[in-house]
């Protein structure tokens, strides 16, 4: 269910959250989701909007398609598309355990880790990192050099 950030508080205390581009998804990306969802909690997917993505690359599928893509994925409960920024949705949803992978250990910036500390949310490093967006967008375009 697609949700927007007015009806965030509504799910308090009562969700996984997960956040990333997604862009491409990959089998990471869902073994990710299935793993946050054994947490025993409907998994909210916090998507990076496309004006966040713009700042690292070009975007290869729009928000709304990705927002539609994810949502779709059976792991996943909730879809909220972030037009703010994650310390901001941290302390909007309060979610039970805000869930990232394990590469991001010790690399959560501060605003995040302060966010959780105060409203008691549990940061749980999951070990599913297989594969990389950013690695899958740049082999595609070393191959569409390489094919004209």
């Amino acid at each position: 269910m697609l949700i927007e950030f007015e009806k965030l508080s509504a799910l308090q205390g009562n969700v996984a959250m997960v956040d990333g581009a997604f862009d491409p998804l990959h089998r990471g990306h869902i073994e990710y989701f299935r793993a946050a969802s054994s947490l025993g909690l409907p998994l909210l997917c916090n998507l990076a909007s496309d004006h966040y993505i713009l700042t690292k690359h070009p975007p290869f599928l729009s928000e709304d398609q990705r927002a539609v893509i994810v949502d779709a994925i059976k792991f996943i409960s909730y879809t909220h598309i972030n037009r703010f920024d994650t310390a901001t949705i941290l302390r909007e949803l309060q979610p039970r355990y805000y869930v990232k992978g394990k590469d991001w250990k010790g690399k959560l910036p501060a605003e995040q880790v302060s966010t959780c500390t105060e409203h008691h949310i549990e940061v749980v490093y999951l070990d599913t990192v297989i594969d990389s967006s950013s690695r899958i967008l740049k082999e595609f375009i070393e191959q569409q050099r390489n094919y004209t």
